[in-house]
């Protein structure tokens, strides 16, 4: 395992901290855990606030390929993929890498870019419809910390069950008392976190091998 940023080029969201901590209560945590209409395009209260394609996944997508020395006729999976946004650009960047998603939004994958059409699959991390290594690397952006701890090292183990390990996951984390004060004001749908020794103790007693890294709101 390695810790390495895979997304530094990615732009930084703009968040109002303080206007989430007054709207979220359990009604808005429930209708943003059904990851329908209203966690992807409705108010900001419940998720992104509307979420487009913008292209901002490409400099993201050339860093994977670099990573991963990625060519084409390798195959790639996304897990919680949403729209498809970054399986899109890593097809942009890579002409000819086999790139498929997963989520478990049929919002998203119905809404999803016209490029990824066939290519995304409706299912849970929990279990990957997939054989085992049958990938040539698999990413997952900010979805294991969506799951309870216990489910969260079964997406791990799926995760390192079907890429053998060749794998790259970014999940919530802080590294100090007043980050995981931000974190708990601005999250809705993470079951589990932790600082980074948490999480890397998670992966180990998953058996993961990959690299990961951490989102850290501020």
């Amino acid at each position: 395992m390695a810790e390495v940023n895979l997304l530094a080029r990615l732009p930084k969201a703009k968040r109002n901290i303080q206007k989430r901590a007054s709207t979220k209560d359990p009604a808005v945590i429930a209708i943003s855990k059904q990851y329908g209409e209203m966690y992807f395009d409705g108010p900001r209260d419940y998720g992104y606030g509307g979420y487009k394609y913008d292209g901002r996944w490409i400099p993201v997508a050339e860093d994977i390929i670099k990573h991963f020395n990625l060519k084409a006729g390798d195959r790639v999976l996304d897990v919680g993929c949403g729209k498809g946004f970054l399986v899109k650009d890593l097809m942009k960047v890579c002409p000819g890498v086999e790139v498929f998603g997963l989520d478990i939004s049929l919002y998203a994958l119905v809404n999803c870019e016209t490029e990824v059409i066939g290519r995304l699959h409706l299912g849970t991390a929990e279990k990957l419809p997939f054989p085992d290594k049958s990938f040539s690397c698999v990413l997952s952006l900010n979805t294991v910390h969506n799951f309870p701890r216990p489910r969260a090292i079964k997406v791990m183990q799926e995760i390192q069950r079907v890429s053998g390990g060749r794998a790259f996951v970014q999940v919530d984390s802080y590294h100090t008392p007043e980050q995981k004060e931000v974190f708990e004001s601005w999250v809705l749908t993470a079951e589990f976190h932790d600082y980074p020794d948490g999480w890397v103790k998670l992966f180990q007693e998953a058996g993961y091998t990959g690299d990961y890294y951490w989102t850290i709101i501020e």
